[in-house]
């Protein structure tokens, strides 16, 4: 389900390039909707700052970073002692 919402937003993302607010919203909606399918992941913060950025939108970054989830899985902060 993931992978399709990513798939999804990327495809959208192409299309909305020259239309930053309209993609600003999708991109949103999408981090929303990635955080209810796989939880909390501190991964989607920076794929989201990435799809923020103007140019940068031609890259599927939603999908790499669900994919980066669903190969590493959540990223946790080593605990010393």
């Amino acid at each position: 389900m993931a992978f399709a919402v990513a798939a999804l937003a990327d495809v959208l993302s192409g299309f909305l390039a020259f239309a930053p607010p309209v993609q600003w919203a999708v991109d949103l909606v999408t981090a929303i909707a990635l955080f209810v399918v796989l939880g909390w992941q501190w991964i989607l913060l920076p794929g989201l700052i990435m799809e923020a950025i103007p140019g940068l939108s031609i890259f599927p970054f939603w999908v790499i970073v669900v994919g980066a989830v669903a190969m590493w899985g959540t990223a946790r902060p080593k605990v010393n002692g």
